[in-house]
């Protein structure tokens, strides 16, 4: 593949990284799915408990239909409970802030060993998947997927957590209508276009080094 062929590529690549998600002036929402045991925790104790495993890295993900996906529509094993989360939009922030791409990018980093050693030492890795609509077929954009570990998993579960939601009988209500035909995207919630700063875009890739638009 050429030169050429391969900046045009990053170049659309960047342009499809648009990071949807449902917020206000205080939160943002991500989703996650877990198992029963887990959410019934999370719901008793209003905060994930001992059954939530600290010491290893969580994906967060503000795509609601990339969860869906992900999780089957809360029909997969252990992800048959849906949890939406309000963090801080602050929390959010600094957490984009941190990010290392999960693949290589030569518009971001000096070399791939370079990239290679920023990933192992980041708490934060970022992965841009195709983005799916409510039958799972993929869109044209990405969604961005958020793995937090070491302090970020802190941070998130005891500093950035506004309120969490268990969505799993909505998710069931929703995943029901696509299926008997009678859906209608208003059940969905709204998701817009956030607003992150050029730094944090580039940071992203969704910005290449030296674009200031």
């Amino acid at each position: 593949m050429t030169t050429a062929r391969k900046q045009l590529e990053r170049t659309i690549d960047a342009e499809d990284r648009i990071i949807m998600a449902h917020y206000n002036d205080q939160t943002v929402r991500v989703y996650q799915a877990y198992n029963h045991k887990i959410a019934d925790e999370v719901l008793r104790l209003g905060q994930f408990g001992p059954s939530f495993r600290i010491d290893r890295m969580t994906w967060i993900k503000p795509s609601f239909l990339w969860m869906m996906y992900r999780a089957g529509w809360a029909t997969k094993t252990d992800q048959e409970r849906i949890l939406a989360i309000d963090i801080t939009r602050e929390g959010f922030n600094h957490i984009l802030s941190q990010v290392v791409l999960s693949s290589y990018d030569p518009d971001l980093y000096v070399s791939q060993e370079e990239w290679h050693m920023k990933l192992q030492d980041s708490q934060v890795r970022c992965q841009w998947d195709p983005d799916r609509d409510i039958h799972g077929n993929k869109l044209p954009g990405r969604a961005i997927q958020l793995g937090l570990r070491g302090e970020m998993v802190h941070n998130y579960i005891h500093k950035w957590i506004v309120e969490i939601h268990d969505i799993t009988e909505y998710v069931a209500d929703t995943r029901e209508a696509i299926q008997s035909g009678t859906f209608s995207m208003d059940l969905l919630s709204k998701e817009t276009p956030y607003p992150v700063e050029n730094s944090i875009k580039r940071t992203l890739g969704i910005l290449k080094m030296g674009t200031t638009g």
